[in-house]
């Protein structure tokens, strides 16, 4: 069974039911392609090198605050010793923490409980390994006076540190802060605004707010309204945003999430300050506030995060390996596609991938179409009576996807993401869902969130938009795992959808 959207009906009841409403779809005229983000490479640098600038600094600070605490507590030739077994447990503790990250709110005081447990973790841990393999503390006994002593200088040492820090990034957030963009022009939008304005030390200057359809501003708002959706990307570029700031209460909710998209796209530090305050105390999220709202931060795009990279590595590993160990399966279904459709045992067809380019996707052939704009548009053949025995079968097993290992062998699909589709659909379904055009955010899958959760079939198209865009908002190698087991569960079963 191929968890594939393509060939499915549209979404309905009953099988007329979806061909009334392909055929109601294909008969809508186009209207204008969304249009394109282009990454702002100069402004997505400057704002990289400000958000490292932070973490790089915390983790200085705990490094010299370790050093200097061994040195102060442990006496003798052993002190190098015992920062070298403290800090690769410690930092990666930190790190887990959220004690290296970018913040609003700047508190040593704040974090002072995170990081004294912390730090005991990672003192208890290197007294116990120690122990374990010499015996004996680096060098000598290790008494409980002198390791509370170690604690203690050290956090001493890295608190004072953190609050240096902090007072020095206030300072520097004053004197510059960084341009910055409220999504939403809408009354807790203009709050937003004003506290930024008023309060340059969380680092931002706004400029205006970006709103296709603004409710009145109240009086004494001096920030210009500057537009809608359309404009972010020349925003961003002539007024060199750093920060962007969404917020509830837009006149355009749906317009509003898809700008906040494009920012993350355009490089921008996006930041969320929900409505409901509430979401502050969430124990998941981070605690942070923005003059006593609840701020939230947006995670860095799918493809920019951890992981990637080895996730493009076991798709060329995975699919190398599959049509190494498939070839006689393959050529089997090449052998019966050619004794039951003629010549030409591959099928190809235009496909949609990432960031909307186009390109070809294999499959064995079940069916000759009758011509061209048959194949570009018809949406469902599986009921099809040209169909023969071989294709029904190839089909229902899903055999019929197997070349497509070659295009995520080539990098045009992965092995997990969004199912592709055919320009012509794209383009409907594109007007019909404003979701939709998401998922062209990260490459096209041989299977995906939305079909291991069953919407293949008779299926809302809306449905499986907002499945591969929550998918790849949450993306993380174990969920590509998860997705792939389910697959193959799936398949044990196949019905042919």
């Amino acid at each position: 069974m191929t968890i594939d959207h393509e060939r499915v009906p549209l979404p309905g009841r009953h099988p007329a039911t979806s061909r009334r409403l392909a055929t109601e779809l294909l008969d809508r005229p186009a209207g204008p392609t969304p249009p394109r983000v282009a990454p702002a490479v100069g402004r997505h640098r400057r704002a990289l090198h400000s958000r490292v600038a932070l973490p790089v600094g915390l983790l200085v600070v705990d490094t010299l605050a370790v050093g200097a605490a061994a040195f102060l507590t442990v006496p003798g030739a052993r002190p190098l010793l015992a920062a070298a077994a403290l800090l690769p447990v410690l930092v990666p503790l930190n790190l887990a923490g959220g004690l290296y990250r970018s913040r609003l709110t700047l508190s040593a005081l704040d974090e002072f409980p995170a990081l004294a447990a912390r730090a005991a973790v990672a003192v208890a841990f290197t007294v116990t390994l120690g122990a374990c393999l010499a015996g004996r503390w680096p060098g000598g006994p290790a008494t409980t006076p002198r390791l509370l002593a170690l604690l203690g200088a050290f956090l001493l040492l890295a608190g004072s540190g953190r609050g240096m820090a902090y007072h020095l990034l206030r300072r520097a957030r004053r004197r510059r802060p960084s341009p910055a963009l409220v999504l939403g022009a809408g009354r807790l939008g203009q709050q937003v605004a004003k506290a930024l304005t008023e309060h340059p030390e969380y680092g931002m200057r706004p400029v205006g707010f970006l709103d296709p359809d603004p409710v009145l501003l109240e009086p004494g708002t001096t920030l210009p309204v500057l537009g809608g959706r359309s404009v972010l990307a020349r925003v961003v570029r002539r007024h060199r945003i750093h920060h962007v700031v969404a917020t509830e209460g837009a006149a355009d909710e749906t317009e509003t999430a898809a700008a906040l998209r494009d920012a993350v796209r355009l490089g921008c530090r996006v930041w969320l300050v929900p409505a409901l305050r509430e979401y502050g105390s969430a124990p998941r999220f981070p605690a942070d506030h923005l003059w006593g709202y609840p701020c939230l931060p947006l995670g860095r795009p799918a493809m920019r995060r951890h992981g990637w990279a080895a996730k493009r590595a076991l798709d060329v590993t995975a699919a190398g390996l599959g049509l190494l160990l498939l070839a006689p399966v393959l050529l089997a279904c090449a052998l019966a596609v050619r004794c039951d459709t003629g010549p030409g045992v591959l099928f190809r067809q235009q496909r949609t991938g990432l960031d909307g380019k186009v390109f070809t996707v294999l499959k064995f052939r079940t069916l000759r179409p009758s011509n061209e704009h048959e194949s570009a548009t018809r949406w469902n053949i599986s009921q099809d009576h040209r169909m023969g025995a071989v294709g029904r079968l190839l089909r229902k097993t899903s055999l019929d996807e197997l070349p497509q290992l070659w295009n995520v062998l080539r990098g045009d699909m992965s092995l997990v993401g969004p199912r592709p589709e055919r320009p012509y659909f794209v383009l409907r379904f594109g007007q019909l869902h404003p979701e939709y055009a998401d998922r062209h955010r990260v490459p096209v899958g041989l299977t995906g969130l939305a079909q291991v959760n069953g919407l293949r079939g008779d299926t809302s198209i809306e449905d499986r938009a907002r499945f591969d865009n929550r998918y790849i908002e949450s993306w993380s190698l174990w969920q590509d795992a998860k997705i792939l087991l389910r697959t193959a569960v799936l398949m044990l079963r196949p019905d042919g959808s």
